[in-house]
């Protein structure tokens, strides 16, 4: 067998999209919670934002990533390249 298997290459893109994901998700968080503080500081009855919830958005973000990812990477992986080759 030559070549990387279907696991390998999720592996392989994965670790570079999440990477950009996490540095993402820290400047998004950073700014959220600032501009949402402030937004919040102007009513009568003021809440602070719970921290649970930046996680959970950055645990959907990441689930979705690796979603995409992977039915990308499995259906080019399972994708004859004869047929590829043939059309160029």
């Amino acid at each position: 067998m030559i070549g990387a298997s279907v696991i390998n290459i999720i592996l392989l893109f994965s670790n570079d999209f999440l990477k950009l994901i996490g540095l993402a998700l820290l400047l998004a968080t950073a700014l959220a919670w600032l501009v949402m503080s402030n937004w919040l500081e102007a009513f009568a009855y003021r809440i602070s934002i719970p921290w649970w919830i930046f996680v959970l958005a950055g645990l959907g973000n990441i689930g979705l990533t690796l979603a995409t990812i992977s039915y990308h990477a499995v259906k080019v992986a399972m994708m004859n390249p004869v047929k590829s080759l043939r059309a160029e």
